[in-house]
């Protein structure tokens, strides 16, 4: 049975983050924000998030702490294991549609050095996963939080981390719809979120 209390306490934490997380996103705060961080606001942001996201965590091992973990079958457990590698396998397979130093922030600050200007948001584009997928980057999470659940602990972990998930795509979406207009509506109605039950999807690329 979960401990009511344990979660209740880590929920406010996750709570925490996604709130964060979510208000710094938002053009509002880039507004205010952006002109004292210039190139190195999308590092901060990153490395704030990592940061905050790490403590939740260990928070929760000590909240969680001297709690025994599930007894599981021989197939839950080889189930889990598969779901738990293919998401890891699909996140860093995912990662390489990404120009991932500009993901990072990192491309900003190298770009400033060289006196010129790097945008935050790539261009719309749909390579790898993104034929299968609109978000295979949040598929893969949804995998690897499911896949390692053992205690209830990880249990808790994996529901509010997939309450994130799926919050975090709403607004991520709205952003993206002002970001790139019909051509992003046209794609949401096409691909699928998480799951690629419709194949591979062709689109010609943007020029």
């Amino acid at each position: 049975m979960i401990d009511l209390y344990s979660t209740l306490l880590y929920g406010v934490a996750w709570f925490s983050f996604g709130l964060v997380h979510s208000l710094l996103a938002r053009d509002g705060a880039k507004l205010v924000l952006k002109p004292e961080f210039g190139a190195f606001y999308r590092f901060a942001y990153n490395v704030l998030a990592v940061l905050h996201l790490g403590a939740i965590y260990v928070f929760g091992t000590i909240v969680f702490e001297g709690m025994s973990e599930y007894i599981r079958p021989n197939w839950l457990w080889w189930c889990q294991g598969v779901l738990h590698g293919m998401g890891w396998i699909m996140m860093f397979w995912a990662l390489q549609g990404y120009d991932l130093g500009r993901l990072a922030g990192t491309r900003q600050i190298r770009e400033y050095f060289q006196g010129t200007l790097a945008h935050d948001e790539e261009p719309l584009h749909f390579k790898g996963f993104h034929r299968w997928m609109r978000h295979p980057l949040y598929g893969a999470g949804f995998m690897i939080l499911w896949g390692r659940i053992t205690s209830e602990f990880d249990l808790v972990t994996a529901i509010f981390g997939s309450l994130y998930l799926l919050i975090g795509t709403y607004y991520e979406e709205r952003h993206l719809i002002r970001l790139y207009g019909q051509d992003y509506v046209m794609y949401k109605s096409q691909v699928p979120a998480y799951i690629p039950y419709k194949g591979r999807v062709e689109y010609k690329e943007n020029d």
